[in-house]
């Protein structure tokens, strides 16, 4: 009965991800889960096996489902879509948090409902047993700074600075200062290449965006992601309106398009109800892989 079901299942979205492929005119893929070290092969060998059915598309969208992880990872993945794609659009019909938010800002769309969350861009490193959000320690380090400074540091405070790790520390600032580096990089490169004419700032209205403009946005979308005093949480939820009124981003809105966004709510929901009930720690769906 089990194996009847899976394979219902399969069929129903797999002909549910075509018809988003064709409603895109593009190929479809679905990532579910963590971002992790341990996914970039299996990642890589997916994306050759979709390349090499023979429809030989440039436009790649992914549906991403993720609560974050490795940037160094998301890196490598980058390396591989882009190595196969002119052109790779993002659709989150639920959240891409972390280094899931990196990973969208390296495409040339994303697309997003009113449902559809991005977050913070805290970095999760592998502190020896869990991934923890790097900037939760450089912010507390930096706070106990600060109060020593002004002789304000308590002796609990004292002793809990005294054990930090020095090392792990620095790695800290490292996937702080690469986490930056790729969002402001990708931000130019992909999502602004076709911004050439200032649209929204009165002043500058009509004019040719400069290389120098370019940089200038995606460095302040950089520092505002990146801001814990503005989240507060790195689980913070970071809306559609948000996304384009606070960072000024164009996202486009799916559910503006009645057939795709219905496409879109059919096959994530019932992939991801599939995805929970098998308890699976990551996914991957293309239409020929399940």
């Amino acid at each position: 009965m089990g194996r009847v079901l899976d394979s219902t299942i399969n069929e129903i979205s797999t002909n549910r991800l075509k018809n988003l492929e064709n409603k895109l005119a593009s190929d479809v893929i679905f990532f579910y889960g963590p971002i992790q070290p341990s996914i970039e092969k299996n990642f890589r060998d997916f994306l050759e096996s979709l390349k090499k059915d023979g429809l030989n598309r440039n436009r790649l969208s992914i549906i991403l489902n993720t609560p974050g992880g490795s940037v160094e990872t998301v890196e490598k993945m980058v390396v591989i879509t882009r190595h196969f794609y002119e052109e790779v659009d993002f659709i989150v019909p639920d959240y891409a948090m972390s280094a899931g938010t990196i990973f969208c800002m390296s495409g040339d769309r994303i697309y997003m409902d009113y449902a559809s969350s991005l977050g913070p861009i805290d970095p999760q490193v592998f502190n020896g047993s869990h991934w923890v959000p790097a900037l939760g320690y450089l912010d507390k380090v930096e706070d106990f700074i600060e109060k020593s400074k002004k002789n304000l540091l308590t002796q609990a405070e004292f002793l809990m600075l005294k054990e930090q790790d020095l090392a792990m520390l620095k790695s800290y600032e490292q996937a702080r200062d690469l986490t930056i580096s790729l969002l402001k990089d990708w931000l130019v490169k992909y999502k602004f290449k076709n911004w050439d004419q200032h649209a929204t700032t009165p002043e500058l209205k009509g004019t040719t965006v400069t290389i120098e403009q370019k940089n200038q946005r995606a460095e302040d979308v950089a520092k505002i992601l990146g801001d814990n005093k503005i989240w507060h949480s790195h689980g913070r939820s970071i809306g559609l309106q948000t996304l384009r009124s606070v960072l000024k981003l164009r996202i486009e809105d799916y559910s503006e398009d009645e057939g795709l966004s219905s496409l879109v709510r059919e096959y994530n929901d019932m992939i991801c109800d599939y995805v929970a009930r098998m308890n699976f720690n990551n996914f991957l769906h293309s239409r020929n892989f399940f």
